[in-house]
């Protein structure tokens, strides 16, 4: 019988009106817990290497898929964005009885995070923005709803798929491969289309940099020539750059990736 690392565990709720059962997995720790949210077209399993992180082997750990991807069902997917995935945040912490913890998001998990840590400060003792959005310039993959319109979702879907295939950054393709099982096409609009409205509109720039916990952005090499990175970190930002890498550090250098999580979260004890 093999020894379970982590628990999966399944959890019943309701969002605005919506049945949720979302998949997760956790396992309990010493520290105060880490929430893991996963990006567009990637799920849970995303972060569960953790486990083989000997220097974050006293940290609890959440990590769960998103409604409308990985295994977690959803009885209305037409109502999913990123307000959606907020509330869905707020509803999965209070199952699972955590208070105050360390969050990590990545691309669309990290514009998620923002939204929550910005309404609930006190609750996120830290933040690792893995590539969130947090000016328009981010919307590379989001915008597209908008600069390839399709007759239908599933066109769309299939559209973006190719070209995410042939895309000439660090694991496109492996990250293209698995889209169509990892996400239900009709979560991308309101998905992509809030993104899109959030990082336009919302002021995200002035939301990131006013938190009052530490903060870490970290982004791919094959994406250091983004505008803000000097502002960000002249505001106290630590930066952290992953080699051989573009928007998917999980995928292209997955090493480096957790080494740098180990040693922001272990510089803060």
């Amino acid at each position: 019988m093999l020894l379970a690392e982590f628990e999966k565990i399944a959890l019943s709720l309701t969002v605005d009106d919506t049945e949720l059962t979302i998949s997760a997995i956790q396992r309990d720790g010493e520290q105060a817990p880490i929430v893991f949210l996963h990006g567009f077209g990637s799920t849970k399993e995303d972060y569960a290497d953790i486990i083989r992180q000997a220097s974050l082997s006293d940290y609890p750990f959440l990590a769960y898929d998103a409604p409308g991807c990985g295994e977690t069902i959803c009885s209305d997917l037409s109502k999913v964005s990123i307000g959606f995935l907020v509330e869905t945040l707020m509803v999965v912490l209070t199952a699972t009885e955590i208070d105050k913890f360390h969050l990590v998001g990545h691309s669309m998990g990290g514009l998620t995070a923002l939204m929550f840590a910005h309404q609930f400060p006190n609750r996120v003792l830290s933040f690792i923005d893995i590539e969130g959005n947090v000016a328009p310039e981010d919307c590379f993959l989001s915008r597209q709803i908008i600069d390839f319109p399709a007759s239908s979702a599933d066109d769309f879907f299939e559209q973006f798929i190719e070209r995410t295939l042939y895309s000439p950054a660090y694991s496109s393709p492996m990250y293209a491969a698995s889209l169509k099982f990892k996400v239900r096409a009709e979560v991308v609009e309101g998905i992509f289309r809030s993104m899109v409205d959030l990082s336009d509109n919302a002021d995200l720039m002035d939301k990131f940099l006013g938190l009052p916990c530490p903060v870490m952005f970290m982004y791919g090499e094959q994406n250091s020539h983004l505008s803000y990175l000097k502002h960000i970190e002249a505001n106290g930002v630590r930066l952290s750059e992953i080699k051989e890498c573009g928007h998917f550090p999980m995928y292209a250098n997955p090493p480096m990736m957790w080494r740098e999580i180990a040693d922001f979260f272990n510089s803060q004890s």
